[in-house]
């Protein structure tokens, strides 16, 4: 199964405060340690080394253009 990158949840504007919320009163490290732990427990759910990849290049690309 390829890549979803089309809109894709039921709910966005859900998840977005579901997300923020789940933040609050951390500091910029938690945050981060956070952010880390739910990458990996996705990556898990996912299972597929190639769509991993896939989405951790089109990540860096939105941060950082070739």
């Amino acid at each position: 199964m390829p890549l979803i990158t089309e809109p894709n949840l039921p709910a966005p504007d859900a998840f977005y405060e579901t997300l923020i919320d789940i933040h609050s009163g951390l500091t910029d490290e938690q945050s981060a340690e956070l952010n880390a732990a739910l990458i990996l427990l996705l990556a898990n759910h996912l299972g597929d080394m190639d769509i991993i990849r896939e989405a951790l290049l089109l990540a860096r690309r939105s941060v950082v253009p070739d």
